[in-house]
């Protein structure tokens, strides 16, 4: 069996799981939601905590857009989000001190592991009258299987199976999740864009001086023509998938294996985007935390949570860590729950 049908086999699975994981895993509430009135449902996910959705209105994943890309903006300038903010900047100012050791490592570990950089696919060709017509893309190598994780495939996927399921068994935290995604996916595609048409970064793969030069402002039709001159920072792929995975387990908190598979994935593809040269290590804090608050922002609009005094909450922990492996320095996460 060789690599190319091994990675498609693999992103085929994978896919399938994510699909079959929303309608049995996602969906299986320990309580069953019980109707508080004809406008709401309630869902007790353990640890005193209830979570109470109204009934999903439509196309609110466009008609919230104002209010929510305004939320986003307060919240961004709020003293609250000054820590956070300090964050960012320090460890994205860190990153771009080793940004060029950083993709140097990670280009030797890859070849070390047989871990190709090239981008792959192979197409299911149908035939449209006289036309041939890619009608499925499959990874021809792993990397391109975890890069394309990053580009929203399964997310997309899981949201077209909450939205069914929850049409067929009036659901409403199924059809309000969905609805959360496909915003998230509107407000970061338009939020990383305009950060990435000030930022002007270079791509790996266009660089010229260690780290990449930065152009900021770019003319349009600088941008459009030679995109990978300019488009690095921040990292769409991740800002898109972080949002996805906080939407999840923001509204199925009871599915305790949500984060440490997402923040697992997340890490793989982050490693991947450096491997092919897409993006540098300090393309991800902003993206990262972008994602983040766009999905908290989402979230805080669709659901109220009503907590019982007393109760006591779990909390899972995340660390970063750095470790020497092979003459070069990794990354990593562990999350703990």
């Amino acid at each position: 069996m060789n690599k190319a049908f091994l990675s498609a086999l693999l992103l085929c699975f994978f896919n399938s799981f994510l699909v079959n994981a929303q309608t049995t895993i996602l969906t299986d509430t320990t309580t069953p939601p019980s109707k508080v009135a004809k406008t709401e449902m309630r869902y007790d996910v353990g640890n005193g905590k209830t979570l109470i959705y109204k009934t999903p209105k439509k196309f609110a994943f466009i008609t919230d857009l104002p209010k929510d890309a305004a939320g986003i903006v307060t919240t961004t300038f709020s003293k609250k989000s000054i820590k956070p903010l300090l964050a960012i900047a320090a460890s994205t100012g860190l990153l771009i001190i080793a940004d060029q050791p950083i993709t140097d490592g990670v280009e030797d570990f890859s070849r070390r592991i047989h871990l190709s950089p090239d981008e792959k696919n192979k197409n299911v060709i149908v035939k449209l009258g006289s036309k041939d017509v890619a009608l499925l893309r499959f990874p021809g190598n792993l990397n391109t299987a975890f890069y394309q994780v990053g580009q929203g495939f399964p997310s997309l996927l899981i949201g077209a199976g909450l939205y069914t399921y929850g049409k067929i068994k009036d659901d409403y935290r199924a059809l309000s999740t969905a609805s959360q995604l496909a915003e998230a996916f509107i407000l970061m595609g338009v939020g990383t864009q305009i950060v990435k048409r000030i930022t002007g970064r270079q791509n790996p793969s266009e660089s010229t001086v260690p780290a990449g030069e930065w152009h900021p402002f770019p003319s349009f039709s600088d941008y459009q023509n030679y995109t990978p001159n300019y488009d690095a920072f921040p990292s769409g792929h991740l800002a898109t998938l972080m949002s996805s995975i906080t939407i999840f387990s923001e509204n199925y908190p009871e599915k305790k294996w949500i984060k440490p598979v997402g923040f697992s994935l997340t890490g793989l593809v982050a490693y991947s985007m450096i491997n092919n040269k897409v993006h540098w290590a300090s393309d991800y804090p902003l993206a990262l935390g972008m994602g983040y608050l766009c999905a908290k922002q989402v979230v805080k609009r669709n659901r109220r949570v009503e907590s019982k005094t007393g109760a006591r909450k779990k909390r899972g922990e995340l660390e970063y860590t750095f470790n020497y492996v092979g003459g070069s320095f990794m990354p990593g996460v562990i999350y703990k729950f």
